[in-house]
């Protein structure tokens, strides 16, 4: 009997010894895991200082899966020194596996989306604001995370692949608005028949810069700085005017009169004097343009032509037309070359002066 009780103790001094060494090696895991957190984010800072994108994001990774893993590693390293029944090991284990699954969907889901919109800003400038193409990529990776994760866990994924199935199907045909909006953004970020920071006009009148492209619809600013939300169905039933396609530099059309006793040719030589002072001088002008005038009417009051002008984006456009118009009413004023005003010849029956008819 004393050699049984001996034998308990033993057990039970084993037992608390391995509970211990559990506590310790648990306690160590979250050392590490504060070390690595700490590490990491001095290492993502230091990243974030670099002009290279891909760093910030390989950091942005390491950052993300560090903590969580060391304490996913000190749980199954303590389950493995508790020396759990064989039973309730297999359990922590599928456990820990599944949230292990998750922390790299999670941690992959963030990285792709954010590769996603590194893409998208060197490919569309600094201006860019694409969040559907994000969105989608975050929902299809921790889509195929949860499946993995409850494939992990025992759960067949087969019969929930079918009522996802049946049930998709379902929610296509009651979201079908929802649904066409979201292929339609798809489809104009693809054709690239807009992106953000171009200017549109569309055949409804609605117009301005376009700031973002989200799943279901395309926001707008106009040029009162005014937010207009438009849905991007409305897309596909409307012609849209893009003023930054092919380039974002535009023509600027200015109409303007002289009087019939004008000297063409010198009109023409003070009208491209100015014209090439503003794209010199203002901002928004584009300075090595070519300034053109092409007269073209002749109108009940004088000679009409059109000075040809060019702006850097459509946004230029009001600052360049409002100093050309300033200076060119300056410049005909000294040059004595007169903006007629209308005026009408009346020629009466007999030769008569119109005084003649007036006092008659």
């Amino acid at each position: 009997m004393g050699d049984l009780g001996d034998l308990g103790v033993d057990l039970g001094d084993l037992s608390w010894g391995r509970v211990i060494a559990a506590a310790v090696v648990m306690a160590i895991a979250i050392a590490v895991a504060v070390v690595l957190r700490l590490v990491t984010g001095r290492l993502f800072r230091r990243a974030g200082d670099t002009r290279w994108a891909w760093d910030d994001l390989a950091a942005r990774l390491v950052r993300d899966l560090a903590m969580p893993l060391a304490v996913l590693l000190g749980l199954w390293t303590s389950a493995k020194v508790l020396e759990l029944p064989r039973g309730t090991l297999d359990v922590t284990a599928r456990v820990l596996t599944a949230m292990t699954i998750l922390v790299v969907s999670l941690a992959l889901a963030r990285l792709i989306a954010a590769l996603v919109t590194s893409i998208a800003l060197a490919r569309q400038g600094v201006a860019a604001n694409v969040t559907i193409f994000a969105n989608i990529t975050r929902v299809v990776v921790l889509g195929v995370g949860v499946l993995v994760m409850l494939q992990s866990v025992g759960v067949s994924i087969t019969p929930l692949l079918g009522a996802l199935g049946v049930g998709g199907l379902a929610v296509a045909l009651a979201l079908q608005d929802t649904l066409a909006n979201l292929f339609a953004g798809v489809h104009v970020l693809a054709s690239k028949t807009i992106e953000p920071g171009d200017y549109i006009k569309l055949s409804t009148g609605q117009e301005g810069y376009v700031v973002d492209i989200n799943w279901r619809n395309t926001s707008i600013r106009t040029l009162s700085d005014n937010i207009e939300v438009i849905p991007n169905q409305r897309f596909s039933d409307t012609i849209l005017t893009n003023y930054h396609r092919p380039a974002q530099d535009m023509s600027l059309l200015i109409q303007a009169r002289v009087a019939y006793e004008s000297d063409l040719e010198r009109v023409e030589d003070v009208v491209i004097e100015v014209g090439q002072e503003v794209m010199s001088e203002v901002e928004g002008g584009v300075e090595d343009a070519e300034i053109l005038v092409r007269f073209h009417t002749f109108a009940e009051s004088g000679i009409g032509f059109t000075a040809i002008l060019r702006t850097g984006e459509f946004g230029d456009q009001f600052r360049i037309k409002h100093e050309f118009v300033k200076r060119l009413h300056r410049r005909f004023a000294k040059e004595g070359i007169r903006v007629p005003y209308p005026r009408r010849e009346i020629i009466l029956p007999g030769g008569g002066e119109p005084s003649d008819l007036i006092s008659g």
